[in-house]
């Protein structure tokens, strides 16, 4: 991920999809598929809503950050003669993960295959850069799509098309070796590129990624990142994203895409846009029309194992995160970090194990469900999802309400009840109470326990008239 540099393309509640008017633009479609087909490519993951995102790296030995080489400007040549020969994730075990990610209720996980370091996660033939060649020995990305498939979750590969190991790819502003320039940038980074051919990487590039594409079955989702812009970053033109993506299609036709590969100006060079750690407003649109989308978050502030960073959300926050992208129509993928021993870290795992108590009665909220109707407004302190299939509605009770809680729609309500037990919940007309006076008007609601349930954000489940 991008750790302190952000991706200026993506705001809130719609995409710039041109900061620079002098970049070419990509071809306005690349495909022949209709609308009806992307929506039935697509059906399972508008459907499944929550992911789970592994980044799992060598940037897990020094645990300061995915970044922790650009951050600290740290050569090639320092960063892997340091850190290869200690990473040995003799821990890891992909079965467990599998089954954690499962329970949590997450329906589909993407690992990072090669992050912007370059170190690759499974047995490549490209470069000696890569997990098998340390102690551990083993293709982590193997072992992680066999364990995922046998317990019924989709599989999905991040690949960073950065790569600062690399000696052709040319250095631009995130670049360990761009933070280490002093006076003029543009001259140095002349010199620095002399030598370097981007022809090359680019070759190394897809042959990784026909690797990824070709030897471990099917794929559901390619999560490429990303395309710094800028007087000294890269356009999609620098990666070829249009052949990559073609590529990609190719050996994995059925697999979604992300919007990194600043294609955003082709109607079909992407699936699905990627704010970044950030609650969008409203439902994103691109050129005006709302489009299938995707929330990276973190546990906390960083992606990679971060032994120090204690900026944790809580578990009703990340709850309430869920919620909240769904009923704007979207999905959440939540990042874990594992150790360098390669195990979730302690703290990712409380939250875990707290969504898997609590999608286990809840989750009819999650799967399946979308924005509500416009005529259904949600109380302030809650969220509102709605099962279009079902049409049924789900109240998440973020603050908890004393014994009543005011609906606008109290009257189209057939009947209501916790969803965690199942419990019914009774629906109030209006009436007026003894005292009434002035502008004070009787309201209609539901009229609730004035003990909050047991649960870290209780739900109610609204069957309509």
């Amino acid at each position: 991920m991008k750790g302190k540099f952000i991706l200026t393309s993506i705001v809130t509640a719609g995409f710039i999809t041109a900061l620079w008017a002098d970049t070419p633009k990509p071809p306005s479609r690349i495909f022949d598929e209709t609308e009806a087909q992307r929506a039935e490519r697509m059906a399972w993951w508008r459907h499944d809503r929550f992911g789970m995102f592994i980044h799992f790296g060598l940037y897990a030995v020094p645990g300061r950050h995915e970044w922790v080489q650009s951050i600290e400007k740290i050569d090639t040549e320092t960063y892997g003669r340091k850190y290869m020969p200690r990473f040995n994730p003799d821990l890891y075990d992909a079965r467990k993960w599998a089954r954690t990610a499962k329970a949590a209720g997450m329906k589909y996980a993407v690992l990072t295959t090669k992050h912007h370091e370059g170190f690759c996660m499974w047995d490549t033939k490209t470069t000696d850069y890569k997990i098998t060649n340390t102690e551990f020995g083993r293709d982590v990305v193997r072992e992680f799509v066999d364990a995922f498939r046998a317990e019924g979750l989709k599989v999905g590969f991040y690949f960073s098309i950065m790569d600062w190991h690399h000696p052709d790819y040319t250095v631009d502003f995130p670049h360990p070796l761009f933070g280490k320039i002093e006076g003029d940038k543009k001259a140095a980074v002349a010199k620095l590129n002399a030598n370097r051919n981007m022809d090359r990487y680019r070759k190394y590039m897809f042959e990784q990624v026909h690797e990824l594409l070709t030897g471990y079955g099917r794929i559901d989702i390619i999560w490429y990142d990303y395309t710094p812009k800028g007087e000294f970053g890269k356009t999609w033109q620098d990666w070829n994203a249009v052949e990559l993506l073609k590529l990609t299609r190719k050996h994995q036709p059925q697999c979604l895409v992300d919007s990194r590969l600043d294609l955003m100006e082709s109607e079909d060079g992407w699936d699905f846009v990627t704010p970044e750690q950030c609650k969008p407003a409203a439902w994103p649109t691109v050129r005006g029309k709302e489009v299938p989308w995707e929330t990276c978050q973190t546990f906390s502030g960083s992606w990679g194992y971060h032994r120090d960073e204690n900026t944790w959300k809580s578990l009703p926050q990340l709850i309430e995160l869920l919620a909240d992208t769904v009923s704007k129509g979207g999905n959440l993928i939540l990042n874990v970090g594992p150790t360098a021993r390669g195990e979730f870290d302690w703290r990712a795992m409380e939250r875990l194990e707290g969504f898997a108590r609590w999608m286990h009665f809840n989750s009819r909220s999650i799967y399946g469900c979308t924005r509500a109707p416009e005529d259904f407004a949600a109380p302030n302190g809650t969220v509102l999802t709605y099962n279009p299939k079902q049409e049924t509605l789900y109240l998440h009770l973020v603050n908890y309400p004393m014994g009543f809680l005011p609906l606008d729609f109290y009257g189209k309500v057939k009947y209501a009840q916790f969803l965690h037990d199942g419990s019914e919940i009774a629906v109030r007309n209006p009436v007026a109470r003894h005292g009434q006076q002035g502008d004070l008007k009787p309201v209609g609601g539901l009229v609730l326990p004035m003990q909050k349930p047991n649960v870290s954000v209780p739900v109610i489940e609204i069957f309509l008239r």
